[in-house]
């Protein structure tokens, strides 16, 4: 069953709908969804699909030559075209009609023959442009799709009609897969996954959210039990290092000198490191909301809480864990620390709530920057944190999200006034989102006043 990805699915099938040249670009980090994607996008249509190799190029020029014979209807074994260059040959002949050709992981190709790229771009200008083909490359190293196929330099430059750099789900589209579970119960599952389409296809809904935590990650044959290290090692050289330092992470650390100082390496070797795990968006370097981005202020966080999730509760404890001791982890160690994890979690579900379409329908501002806040506070002489601050050009929205089993209380507004008082725009607006309920306090001042609004985790859900 395929689920979710309506606006990717509708962009291309508007792009085929054109019966021109079209050249669609799809790139995002493993795992999250691009080649179901696309072979949804194929079924029904006359289509060569194609995922490379990491391997010589005649390996994957012999293959390739095997899904176009089996295109055309042929019996296997194939015969080779021989060379890339054959093969693009080919496809002039029979570019007249309507038919996608979508490589998938594209990188291993051109990474192995430089000039395939130069290529591409020969068969377009000369001959598909004014064809009906449909060109699709897929790719998971950001670095490479974003340089070499997106990139200035790239021969592919301004090729591309179109471009998907594909992102986990939402927490909202998780209600399309149509499990039993709460709304609580819903936003741990997105903690535990991240989102991340293969990750959520791990889950069982016919199980509780414990039981799939010990399936999935507190078992030595779970399919979470490995998987960052094994995702690490697959991409990354000296994976130990990549592991300390993202343990360091899910431990607290977050300015570069912390995270070098706990992972005893010098700070240059650290932000090379660091820089990596960006572009493979398992990390995400960020600056307080309004300020630049080569601000001194800047912190590292894990993108993928599925990736948090196991620094934090599965790193550590992987020798209880092969002993066969997942309940005894999830009993001391996960449980009584999981609202602690999913606190973060539900600032970014808050996040993704702010910059939903429907939500900025409604907001008292239009706001050109939503992000989390921290900085000095003159006066006091000490550090603020702000969940949220969205900024307008002289208007703010100042949010709390707090994930916890009580009711926010009148001293979390009160405080987030204070802390208003920080910023210089003539109009503030404080937003309080709760996992639970709000106090007959905190609802009077929501009613009372227009510069207060309070959000359920059951309101948040309420969007498409």
């Amino acid at each position: 069953m395929f689920i979710g990805r309506k606006y990717e699915l509708d962009k291309l099938n508007q792009l085929y709908a054109t019966d021109r040249f079209e050249f669609a670009v799809i790139y995002g980090r493993r795992r999250v969804g691009k080649s179901t994607l696309i072979k949804e996008f194929c079924k029904d249509k006359k289509a060569i699909y194609y995922m490379g190799m990491e391997a010589a190029s005649q390996s994957n020029i012999d293959s390739l030559s095997a899904a176009i014979w089996d295109f055309e209807g042929r019996k296997l074994p194939a015969p080779s075209y021989g060379s890339y260059e054959a093969l693009f040959d080919y496809i002039d002949t029979i570019s007249d009609e309507r038919i996608i050709l979508a490589i998938d992981e594209y990188p291993y190709l051109a990474e192995d023959y430089q000039a395939l790229s130069s290529l591409l771009q020969k068969h377009i200008d000369m001959k598909w442009k004014d064809s009906k083909l449909m060109l699709i490359l897929c790719g998971s190293s950001m670095s490479f799709m974003e340089n070499q196929v997106l990139g200035y330099k790239s021969p592919l430059y301004g090729r591309r009609t179109a471009q998907f750099r594909m992102e986990a789900f939402r927490y909202y589209e998780l209600k399309e897969f149509g499990w039993d579970y709460t709304e609580e119960e819903l936003a741990l599952i997105y903690g535990i996954t991240g989102g991340i389409a293969e990750y959520v296809s791990f889950i069982d809904g016919t199980r509780t959210v414990k039981e799939n935590i010990l399936n999935m990650y507190l078992d030595q044959a779970g399919r979470m039990f490995e998987e960052p290290s094994n995702l690490m090692k697959q991409e990354l050289r000296e994976p130990r290092m990549y592991h300390t330092i993202l343990g360091s992470i899910a431990s607290g650390s977050s300015t570069l000198n912390e995270i070098a100082g706990k992972a005893r390496e010098s700070t240059a070797s650290c932000a090379y490191h660091l820089n990596a795990l960006q572009a493979l968006d398992i990390v995400k370097k960020e600056t307080p909301a309004g300020e630049k981005e080569s601000s001194r202020k800047t912190i590292y966080r894990i993108k993928d809480s599925a990736f948090r999730f196991w620094f934090r509760f599965v790193f550590p404890y992987q020798t209880f864990v092969v002993n066969g001791n997942g309940e005894y982890v999830y009993e001391n160690f996960v449980k009584p620390f999981l609202s602690s994890f999913m606190g973060t979690v539900f600032e970014d579900m808050c996040l993704s709530y702010l910059m939903h379409p429907e939500t900025l329908l409604k907001v008292p501002f239009p706001y050109s920057e939503a992000g989390r806040w921290w900085g000095n506070n003159p006066r006091e002489k000490r550090q603020e944190e702000i969940d949220i601050c969205a900024l307008g050009a002289d208007a703010i929205l100042l949010c709390e999200c707090k994930w916890r089993n009580e009711p926010v209380k009148l001293p979390v507004l009160e405080n987030l006034r204070r802390q208003g008082g920080l910023f210089h725009q003539s109009q503030k607006y404080y937003w309080l989102f709760s996992k639970s309920l709000f106090s007959e306090s905190v609802l009077s001042a929501c009613n009372a006043d227009d510069d207060v609004k309070c959000i359920s985790l059951s309101e948040m859900y309420q969007i498409d």
